[in-house]
């Protein structure tokens, strides 16, 4: 699972945050030494290994935060509002960090998000939940192409699906009390 917040040991080195839950699971070193090399590559952290998380950025910080939990090598990944606490632009590369994670991998992923635009970049299906009590209110089947690049963002079909996502939560506001 990946929080909204880094929750990065601030003690332990980028490396040595990758490699707590190898530690933990009592890998040997060499596994966990070329499971750290391999994520920190992949999230181009690799100059980094060695910094401790107040010495890198929040864009940085959750690069580790996913580089640990990929290490895992879970068959399902739940990703909890991870980039919420972004800028746009740092938001915007994690997004393209995931899709090019879920396009090598094809792990589920299960993404929560408040932002509908980043619901349908990322989604093949969006699940809308109603008001209290959180129900399925509908499910979206998002078909555009993949890969997707951000280019993607500026279609009128990707902005289609934006305002037919954001009718369902209007509607759904609308009929509180």
């Amino acid at each position: 699972m990946m929080f909204q917040e880094f929750a990065l040991f601030p003690w332990k080195t980028v490396a040595g945050n990758v490699a707590w839950g190898l530690e933990a699971q009592g890998f040997e070193k060499q596994v966990i030494d070329e499971t750290v090399r391999k994520y920190l590559d992949i999230m181009g952290l690799a100059e980094f290994r060695n910094h401790y998380p107040a010495e890198i950025s929040g864009g940085m910080k959750q690069r580790a935060a996913l580089a640990r939990v990929l290490a895992f090598d879970p068959k399902v990944l739940l990703m909890d509002e991870p980039f919420g606490a972004l800028d746009a632009q740092t938001r915007e590369t994690m997004q393209e960090e995931v899709t090019r994670i879920w396009e090598r991998t094809r792990k589920t992923i299960v993404f929560v998000t408040h932002d509908i635009e980043e619901a349908v970049y990322l989604g093949d299906r969006v699940v809308v939940l109603s008001a209290r009590p959180g129900r399925i209110r509908e499910e979206v089947r998002i078909d555009l192409p993949r890969p997707r690049t951000l280019e993607i963002k500026k279609s009128l079909e990707c902005h289609e699906y934006r305002n037919t996502i954001w009718d369902l939560i209007r509607s759904e506001s609308a009929q509180r009390p």
